[in-house]
């Protein structure tokens, strides 16, 4: 990054409401760290804006200093350190408002998915998080947002109605379908390259309770189960969406007995229809293999956490995907031979497929930036960095997969699970090559000095 070592003068910003932070001042580094512990950050200052007219204050200093900029909100996708320059952390700004009469949730930037479900539950509503309701609403939805219930329902940035943004010259921007919808195109899908988002409005479903869980067989039983699972998703309806992980936990208190420490294979469920109807559905994957665990059952739609059981707690990670066009039986012997049984020595914490097709394969009804319509599957890999021998053998073993997995990989990623970007070809691999080159066009026109050049992001045209 080609940014100024100083700080410079921040006068223009004393008009602030929240706290404005340098290195060394009391709070400076909890404000900075996120939830990812393996991006640290070190920006020359810190604006904790306390709403959107903060942003516009912080922006419009960023634009008359030339100051590049990132933002973090809860810093879940965290995966590339911000030195110098400014951060605007959001995680002050966690209003959520519902309307139930329209279905409709107005969300702060710095909100998590928890704070929306805590919301809409006295309505029956809910908004489509990811594994984890820990995660911030804005910059997942900015990556597209992969729902846990994606392939009942789509991807979360398709029921996103507006958004206000704050552009790199300091303009506060309405934007939907019809009011600058070049920039509300580039805002669902193509992450944080146009601007920062002080709030989205997304609609909210009735979804007051689903089916959903995991099924748990030791790790030796992966091979029947994955082979049994893909083909059980050839035959699944729509509605029901799941994923095969193979896990290699660590003996940590964090981990809940009697998971902690194990190696297992599991596949997560979720169905948001009749229960009865998807415990038949479910019955079949039973009796592939001992079941050790099995915690599916009914839930309140707050309690989607339950389904992955991510970690709670702030950790050092490595992640990355890989879209699959389709899993034949080659690539699942690949897949094991990488990450199975076999493979004692794997050092990834986590090895996920999940299945994609369904309402993530249709088109949204207003266009939009995300580029995974056309994968049946999408494998996901995450390493804790514990030292640094872990983390070169993440990295060695990540990337071994990924090249043995490319045969039946549509060439893509999505970007907000890419990983660590790379280089300008790397970074590309989350759009195909005409949305890549709408989205470089956007840029020059809305951040035409690429203020905004921290994490995954593109260079103007």
């Amino acid at each position: 990054m080609t940014a100024p070592h100083h700080t410079p003068d921040l006068f223009a910003l004393s008009e602030i409401r929240g706290p404005v932070l340098r290195p060394g001042d009391d709070g400076y580094a909890e404000e900075v760290a996120g939830f990812n512990l393996a991006a640290l950050h070190t920006p020359d200052v810190v604006v904790a804006a306390a709403g959107a007219d903060d942003v516009v204050t912080a922006m419009r200093w960023a634009s008359a200093t030339g100051t590049p900029v990132a933002v973090q909100a809860t810093g879940h996708g965290a995966n590339f350190p911000i030195d110098h320059g400014l951060l605007i952390s959001t995680a002050r700004m966690t209003d959520v408002r519902i309307d139930p009469a329209e279905r409709t949730a107005t969300v702060a930037a710095g909100a998590k998915w928890s704070h929306v479900m805590a919301a809409g539950a006295p309505h029956g509503l809910a908004g489509l998080s990811g594994t984890s309701t820990d995660a911030g609403v804005v910059g997942y939805t900015l990556g597209g947002g992969l729902p846990v219930l994606g392939r009942a329902y789509g991807y979360t940035a398709d029921r996103v109605r507006s958004f206000q943004v704050v552009t790199p010259d300091g303009v506060l921007h309405e934007t939907d379908a019809l009011h600058e919808p070049e920039l509300f195109w580039a805002l669902r899908g193509g992450k944080g390259n146009v601007g920062v988002v002080t709030s989205l409005v997304t609609d909210l479903l009735p979804l007051p309770r689903l089916l959903g869980g995991g099924i748990y067989c030791p790790g030796e039983h992966a091979e029947a189960l994955l082979r049994a699972w893909v083909d059980w998703t050839r035959t699944v309806p729509d509605e029901m969406c799941s994923a095969f992980t193979i896990l290699r936990l660590p003996p940590i208190p964090q981990i809940p007995e009697p998971l902690r420490g194990g190696f297992w294979a599991r596949v997560a469920l979720a169905w948001p229809g009749d229960p009865a109807e998807g415990e038949a559905l479910i019955a079949p994957l039973r009796t592939v293999a001992p079941v050790a665990v099995d915690t599916v059952e009914e839930m309140d739609h707050a309690a989607l956490d339950r389904i992955h059981i991510e970690p709670q707690d702030p950790l050092p990670a490595r992640e990355s995907s890989l879209l699959l066009r389709d899993l034949p039986p080659e690539a699942l012997s690949t897949l094991l031979d990488q990450a199975g049984p076999t493979a004692a020595d794997c050092p990834l914490l986590m090895v996920e497929v999940r299945h994609m097709g369904g309402a993530l394969a249709r088109p949204s009804a207003v266009e939009d930036a995300i580029c995974a319509r056309d994968a049946l599957y999408i494998m996901e890999t995450v390493g804790v960095l514990a030292t640094p021998p872990a983390a070169e053998a993440i990295e060695q073993a990540t990337a071994a997969l990924h090249t043995t997995m490319a045969p039946w990989s549509t060439g893509r990623t999505m970007v907000n699970i890419h990983g660590t970007p790379g280089d300008e070809s790397d970074r590309a691999r989350a759009w195909t090559p005409e949305v890549y080159e709408r989205l470089r066009h956007d840029k020059a026109t809305y951040d035409p000095r690429n203020l905004l050049r921290h994490g995954h992001t593109v260079s103007p045209a």
